[in-house]
């Protein structure tokens, strides 16, 4: 037992270390080579945050545990908005002024009820992660091209001065891509070790395990950065990065594990965390576009979602 927790515990800090430094180099090369600001905050960084959630969700059904794969991308989702938001709206509330970021917000219903749909026949086929593939780079085209259209919206200008607070060559950043990407298997093959183990010694189904432990652990990175935009002020960061990422998790997470190997869906899944994620992103939705006022997360609606989130995972431990 000892083994298993060490396992985890070390496997989560290299992990967290390893995204962010894969993120930062990417980030950091794109921004050399010439890429507008937008495009990297929104698809570099967004995406880049989830690179945990898909190469653990990726490990896991090499392995042949899809229920910490589907788990750990869907409570990573759920994570990414009840918990994360929520903080990081306690600290400093969140507003919304990026047009981008208020294109995305449909466009994360959209998907979510997606998802939702084609796996009401319990299971994930090829077909199906077909589909979310295929989705996901239509909308990574949409990002490009909004990217080059809209180079002064207040997303891209808070991305502008991240970059503008320190600086790396391409030589630097190129070496952080390929150190952080490689940490980054190793840890995640640990997790997914570590988390069976005790799954399987103190009798957590793996679904459970995966919404918890490994979803949390995977989402360090996006609370790393969204609770430090918060402190900064950088509101358009702390909310685009979680859309992003949720994007992300909800399609080529998924639609990469499925592909590796086709798997049942649980019926708690169906009757539980795809309602629930789909919950919180309605009222995500609902709150950053504001109805008769600016969109904003108060630490109210903070207060609300961490609330929501602490009920949901004592729910699931019992």
């Amino acid at each position: 037992m000892i083994l298993p927790v060490a396992s985890i515990i070390l496997s989560l800090i290299l992990l967290v270390w390893s995204a962010e430094r894969f993120v930062d180099g990417s980030a950091f090369a794109a921004r050399i080579l010439g890429v507008p600001p937008l495009i990297i905050g929104m698809a570099i960084v967004g995406f880049g945050t989830s690179i945990p959630e898909m190469l653990v969700s990726a490990m896991a059904a090499i392995q042949n545990a899809p229920e910490i794969a589907l788990g750990n991308a869907y409570g990573s989702n759920i994570t990414n908005i009840a918990l994360i938001l929520g903080l990081s709206a306690l600290i400093n509330p969140i507003i919304v002024s990026s047009k981008a970021i208020k294109k995305e917000l449909p466009l994360l219903l959209a998907v979510t009820l997606l998802a939702w749909a084609l796996l009401l026949d319990e299971t994930i086929t090829r077909l199906d992660s077909v589909i979310f593939i295929i989705t996901f780079f239509i909308l990574l085209s949409w990002t490009v091209l909004e990217g080059t259209r809209r180079k002064k919206d207040t997303f891209a200008g808070e991305i502008k001065q991240e970059f503008e607070k320190d600086a790396m060559t391409l030589r630097t950043a190129t070496w952080r891509i390929i150190t952080g990407l490689f940490f980054l298997v190793i840890s995640s093959r640990g997790l997914i070790w570590g988390a069976v183990s005790i799954a399987r010694y103190i009798g957590i189904s793996d679904l459970v395990i995966g919404l918890t432990i490994v979803a949390v652990g995977t989402s360090l990175p996006e609370l790393a950065s969204s609770v430090v935009a918060a402190r900064k002020g950088e509101h358009d960061i702390a909310l685009g990065n979680i859309i992003g990422s949720n994007i992300f998790n909800t399609l080529f997470v998924v639609g990469l594990a499925g592909l590796i190997r086709p798997m049942p869906v649980a019926s708690d899944i169906l009757a539980r965390d795809l309602p629930i994620m789909a919950g919180v992103t309605l009222l995500l939705f609902i709150t950053c576009f504001g109805i008769r006022r600016q969109g904003r997360i108060n630490r109210y609606e903070g207060l609300l979602l961490l609330s929501f989130y602490t009920v949901y995972t004592i729910y699931l431990i019992i």
